[in-house]
C-alpha cells in the first residue's frame, strides 16, 4: 500500500514539474515572440531538471541502503566471547541477536530485564536490570557492579555492562561478565612452579606453600635440591619439619646438609585474600615459608643490615663526596649523587657493575679490587682507573671493605676532579709553552749570532763590489735570504717574549684602522671585511708595531681558514670592546686576573679548528696547512706578542661553523695628576772623532765581522774572547772609550765583566750586544749608562750604534 502510495506520489509530482516547464515556456514565447530565446529557455530548464532528478535518485538509492535490514550474522561473529554473554536489544526491549554464552545462560526467547528467569519485573535482578536499561537510555552508559544470578548452571556474581549504541542511538548492548574471585593459593602453586620459584632459587630462597597442618601443598625450583640434595625428588606430600634440623639453641638447619650445614632463616607469611579485610584463620589458612641462609635473608641481608641499608642509603646521598657501594660480586648496590656526577653521568641511572664506569682495559683491574676487598678483611685501597667520560686523565678510586651489614660490601669513593683536571691541563699548557718558548729564544738567540757573522760578512763583501759586478746580485741574494731568517727567529724570540718591544699608550681603534686598508687587499674582495668598535675604549700599553703583527697575522689565519672551505666566500670580522672588572669575574677564569680590559676580537666563519688542534695551535712550527704555505709561526708570534704586553689571548672554534680568536690588553690607567706623555722624536746624535774600543765576543765569526766593522769605522779595537779576558785588559791599565759586549759568554758573561770593570772605571759606556729583549735585560742586569744593541744587525747598524753611544756618553 505504501509502495504504490509512493509511487503514484512520484508520477504525479513529475507531472507537475512538465506542467509548470511548459506553461514557462509559453508565458517566455508570448512575452519575446523570439523563437531562439525561448529555446535557450526550455533548454536550460531541462538540464536544470535532470540535474535535479539525477540528485534526487541517488538520494532515494542512499535512503534505500541505510533503511535496508542489517546483516546480524556479522555481529553475533564479532561480539562471540567465550566467557562474556553479549546481547542487543532494540528500543521497544526486543531481543536483536545475542552470542552463544548469552543464549546458555540466560536463552535467547528475552532480552534484558526480562531475561531474568523467574523474576520477571518485580524481584531484584530484574529491577537491577531494568534501571540500569533506563540509566543507559538516559546516559549513554551504566553498569552493575556486582549482581546476584538467579541461573543455576551459570556464574553466581555478574558484572553488567550497559551501553547504548546504532546509528540513531536506539540499540542497546548488554555484557554479563562472570565476577569470580581470585585465589591466592592457587595463583601461588602456579608461580612456584614456573619463573618466580626458579628466580627464587637463583637468589639462595627456597620457598614452600605448607598447608596448616604442616603438609608441603607446592615448592619452588631448587627447595627439593636443598632440602633433599636431589633436584627431583618431589617433595609435595612431605612433612616441613621434617626437612629441617633444629639444635639446642633452637637454631634451624637442612636436615640433609647434617649439623654442620649453615644456619638458616625461615619467612612465614600467612596465604589470605588481602581484599576480603579480614584476619586469616591458622586453622584453614596455608602459608607461604621462605627459607634463606642466616647471611643472606630477604633484601639482601639479615635483618639487622637489612634495617640499616636504606637509612645507610639516606645518609650517604645527601653527602657532597662521592660515595657508591657494591657487593662481593661486584654489583653496584647503590650510587649517591656526587658519585655519578664524579664518573661523569650527573643525572643518569647507576649502572649494574661500576666496571661499566671504566674504560674496557681497566674493567679486570677494577673487578678484581672489588672482589679483593669484598671476600678479604675490612681494609682500605686505592686503585687507579680511567673513566668512560674522561678516558685520557687517570682518577683515584677508593676501596673499603664494610662488614656488619648482612653480606660483605665494598665502599666505592670517587672525587669530582672535573675542575682540579681543568686546571691540571692549563697548568701543563702553561708550563709547556714556557719550556717551548725557552727552547725557542734559545735556538733564536745562537741562530742570531750565525745571521750577525752572515749579513756582516754580505756587508763588508757589497763594499768591494758595486753594482753590475759577476758577484753583486749573488752576495744581495745571500743578504735577502739572511734578512728573512732574521725574520723567523724575531718570530721566535716573539713566541718566548724576548723580543725588543717599544711600547706605547695607544689606543686600539687607531692601530686597527691603520692596518685596516692594507687587511682589505689582503682578504680579497669575495671576503666580506667587517669593522665595528665599542665606545670609552680604555687605552692600553703596547708595540704599535707588533700589535698591528698580531692583527695582520690574525687576519691572514683568518682568511685562510675560509679559503681552506672550498668556495672562498666567508665572513670576517674585527671588533674592540670593553671589558669591565663584573664581566672578567663572571667569566670565572683561573688564568685572567680581575681588571679592565680591552678587548680585540678576530672572528671568521671558515672551516673552523679540530679539537685535537686547539691545544697545540700556538705552539711554534706547528701548522694544519698544507707544506710549504706556512711557517707554524703566525700564531706562535701573536701569542708571544700579546704575552710580552701583559695581555691574554683566546682562541674558540667550533667545526664547520668558523673561529674566533679574543685578545685581552689590560687599560692602561694614567697616573692621577700626569697626561700621558706624546711620542718624542727620535734624536739623531752624530760622533766625528774616533775611539778606542773593547770589543768582547766569544763567537768567534761575530768578533771577526765586528773588528773589521768597527776598523774600517777608524776605531781603534781591542777584540776579547771572553769576560775574563776583557776583564784583564781594564785592569791592566787599559783606558777604553767604549766597551761593546756579547750578554751570554761561557766562563763569565758580558753583565757580571761589566760590574768588574765599573769598579776600576765607574765612568765606562757599556753596549751590549744580544738577541733577548731590552726591556727584560734591563730589569735583569741593573747597570746605568748601558745601552743595548739587538741581533742579527748589520756593519752599517754597529757603526751607527756605537756612534750614538759615545755621542751620548759624551754629552
Amino acid at each position: 500500500m505504501s509502495i504504490e502510495g509512493d509511487a503514484r506520489r512520484e508520477w504525479t509530482d513529475w507531472l507537475g514539474i512538465a506542467a509548470a516547464l511548459a506553461a514557462s515556456t509559453g508565458l517566455v514565447w508570448l512575452a519575446s515572440r523570439d523563437p531562439v530565446l525561448t529555446a535557450v529557455f526550455t533548454g536550460g530548464l531541462l538540464v536544470f531538471v535532470v540535474v535535479f532528478a539525477t540528485m534526487a535518485l541517488r538520494r532515494a538509492v542512499e535512503t534505500a541502503q541505510d533503511f535496508a535490514m542489517p546483516d546480524w550474522s556479522v555481529t553475533v561473529a564479532a561480539i562471540e566471547r567465550p566467557d562474556t554473554a553479549v546481547a542487543v536489544a532494540d528500543r521497544a526491549g526486543r531481543l536483536v541477536c545475542a552470542n552463544a554464552r548469552y543464549r546458555e545462560w540466560l536463552g535467547a526467547a528475552h532480552a534484558p530485564p526480562r531475561a531474568a528467569p523467574g523474576d520477571a519485573a518485580g524481584g531484584g535482578v530484574g529491577e537491577a536490570l531494568a534501571n540500569a536499561a533506563r540509566a543507559a537510555w538516559r546516559d549513554g552508559r551504566a553498569t552493575i557492579e556486582s549482581l546476584d544470578s538467579p541461573v543455576a548452571d551459570g556464574p553466581s556474581l555478574w558484572r553488567v555492562e550497559v551501553e547504548r549504541a546504532g546509528r540513531g542511538e536506539d540499540h542497546l548492548i548488554w555484557r554479563f561478565v562472570p565476577d569470580t574471585a581470585d585465589d591466592p593459593v592457587a595463583e601461588l602453586v602456579r608461580r612456584l612452579d614456573g619463573k618466580a620459584g626458579r628466580t627464587l632459587a637463583k637468589a639462595g630462597i627456597s620457598a614452600a606453600l605448607v598447608d596448616p597442618d604442616g603438609i608441603i601443598r607446592a615448592a619452588s625450583a631448587g627447595f627439593a635440591e636443598r632440602a633433599t640434595g636431589d633436584p627431583f625428588i618431589d617433595t609435595t606430600g612431605q612433612e616441613f619439619v621434617s626437612l629441617l634440623h633444629q639444635d639446642e639453641d633452637g637454631r634451624i638447619a637442612w636436615a640433609s646438609e647434617g649439623e654442620g650445614g649453615p644456619l638458616l632463616t625461615l619467612y612465614y607469611i600467612p596465604i589470605a585474600d588481602p581484599d576480603t579485610g579480614k584476619d586469616p584463620d591458622p586453622e584453614t589458612t596455608p602459608s607461604l615459608l621462605l627459607v634463606a641462609d642466616a647471611g643472606i635473608g630477604v633484601g639482601g641481608g639479615n635483618d639487622q643490615g637489612a634495617a640499616a641499608v636504606p637509612h645507610l642509603e639516606s645518609m650517604l646521598g645527601q653527602l657532597p663526596l662521592g660515595l657508591a657501594m657494591a657487593n662481593r660480586d661486584g654489583r653496584l648496590l647503590f650510587a649517591n649523587p656526587a658519585f655519578m656526577r664524579a664518573a661523569g653521568r650527573e643525572g643518569q641511572v647507576p649502572p649494574t657493575y661500576p666496571t661499566d664506569l671504566v674504560v674496557r682495559e681497566d674493567k679486570r683491574a677494577l673487578s678484581e679490587a672489588v672482589r679483593r676487598f669484598g671476600q678479604g678483611p675490612a681494609t682500605a685501597g686505592d686503585i687507579a682507573i680511567r673513566l668512560n667520560a674522561q678516558p685520557d686523565d687517570p682518577v683515584s678510586l677508593s676501596l673499603a671493605g664494610v662488614r656488619g651489614l648482612g653480606e660483605p660490601a665494598v665502599l666505592l669513593g670517587l672525587t669530582d676532579t672535573s675542575e682540579e683536571t681543568r686546571l691540571r691541563r692549563q697548568v701543563a699548557q702553561a708550563t709547556k709553552m714556557q719550556a717551548v718558548g725557552q727552547l725557542a729564544g734559545g735556538v733564536a738567540h745562537d741562530f742570531n749570532n750565525v745571521l750577525t757573522a752572515i749579513m756582516g760578512t754580505c756587508d763588508l763583501m757589497l763594499m768591494r763590489h758595486t753594482p753590475g759586478d759577476s758577484d753583486y746580485d749573488d752576495i744581495q741574494q745571500i743578504r735577502a735570504n739572511s734578512n728573512r731568517a732574521a725574520a723567523l727567529t724575531r718570530q721566535l724570540l716573539a713566541f718566548s717574549r724576548q723580543q725588543t718591544l717599544r711600547p706605547e699608550v695607544i689606543q686600539l681603534p687607531d692601530i686597527v684602522s691603520e692596518t685596516s686598508h692594507m687587511l682589505k687587499r689582503l682578504v680579497g674582495e669575495r671576503i666580506r671585511f667587517e669593522v665595528t668598535h665599542d665606545r670609552d675604549l680604555g687605552s692600553v700599553r703596547a708595540d704599535p708595531q707588533q700589535l698591528g703583527q698580531v692583527i695582520m697575522n690574525l687576519v691572514v689565519n683568518a682568511r685562510d681558514a675560509i679559503h681552506a672551505r672550498g668556495d672562498g666566500k666567508g665572513h670576517i670580522a674585527i671588533r674592540t670592546r670593553r671589558v669591565s672588572v663584573a664581566e672578567v669575574r663572571a667569566m670565572r677564569s683561573e688564568i685572567i686576573p680581575a681588571g679592565e680590559y680591552t678587548a680585540l676580537v678576530v672572528e671568521d666563519d671558515g672551516g673552523g679548528i679540530p679539537p685535537e688542534h686547539l691545544g697545540k695551535i700556538f705552539e711554534p712550527f706547528f701548522t694544519t696547512k698544507e707544506q710549504g704555505k706556512g711557517t707554524g709561526l703566525g700564531l706562535s708570534t701573536v701569542y708571544g706578542i700579546v704575552k710580552q704586553s701583559g695581555g691574554f689571548i683566546f682562541a674558540d672554534s667550533e667545526a664547520g661553523k668558523g673561529t674566533r680568536f679574543t685578545v685581552y690588553l689590560p687599560v692602561f690607567h694614567v697616573p692621577s695628576g700626569s697626561a700621558p706623555s706624546a711620542p718624542v722624536a727620535e734624536v739623531r746624535h752624530e760622533w766625528a772623532g774616533g775611539g778606542r774600543i773593547l770589543l768582547v765576543e766569544d763567537e768567534d765569526p761575530v768578533r771577526l765581522i765586528a773588528e773589521r766593522a768597527l776598523s774600517r769605522q777608524g776605531y781603534e779595537v781591542v777584540a776579547a774572547r771572553d769576560g775574563e779576558e776583557g776583564l784583564d785588559h781594564v785592569a791592566n791599565g787599559g783606558v777604553f772609550d767604549l766597551v761593546v759586549s756579547d750578554v751570554v759568554m761561557p766562563s763569565m758573561d758580558g753583565p757580571t765583566m761589566a760590574r768588574e770593570i765599573r769598579k776600576v772605571a765607574p765612568a765606562m759606556p757599556l753596549l751590549f750586544m744580544s738577541g733577548y729583549a731590552e726591556e727584560q735585560l734591563r730589569k735583569e742586569i741593573g747597570i746605568e749608562r748601558a745601552w743595548f744593541m739587538p741581533k742579527p744587525f748589520s756593519v752599517q747598524q754597529l757603526s751607527e750604534k756605537v756612534g750614538e753611544v759615545l755621542a751620548l756618553s759624551a754629552e
